[in-house]
């Protein structure tokens, strides 16, 4: 199966209470094209000033791979300054966010797996 640009669904909307929206264009559409292992594989568009609310996985990791731009990622409160093929990982039970506070889009790919 081929899934085209086109036929992605597509999604504007606020990550964990972070400021302004963040566009979600996702790879797999449900839990079950993840067959049961995880429940996010997505592409996100983040414009400048906005930003992932900082929140805690539980029962769950989440993964970013950065594609364009450069961000202040939140690692259990380490902020980190992130740029295209960097990856950060938050495991089970830790904490993260994101806030693009340069002048371009920040677009990364975000998986979530149990």
């Amino acid at each position: 199966m081929v899934r085209t640009k086109d036929q992605q669904v597509v999604e504007f909307k606020c990550i964990r209470n972070g400021n302004g929206e963040a566009e979600l264009r996702k790879i797999l559409n449900s839990e079950e094209e993840l067959y049961g292992k995880g429940r996010l594989f997505t592409h996100m568009v983040l414009a400048p000033g906005h930003s992932v609310g900082e929140h805690t996985h539980v029962g769950d990791n989440e993964i970013y791979y950065f594609i364009k731009g450069s961000a202040l990622y939140n690692d259990n409160g380490n902020k980190v300054r992130v740029f295209p093929g960097d990856t950060a990982i938050c495991n089970d039970g830790e904490m993260h966010g994101l806030v693009n506070d340069g002048e371009e889009p920040v677009e990364f790919i975000a998986l979530i797996l149990y």
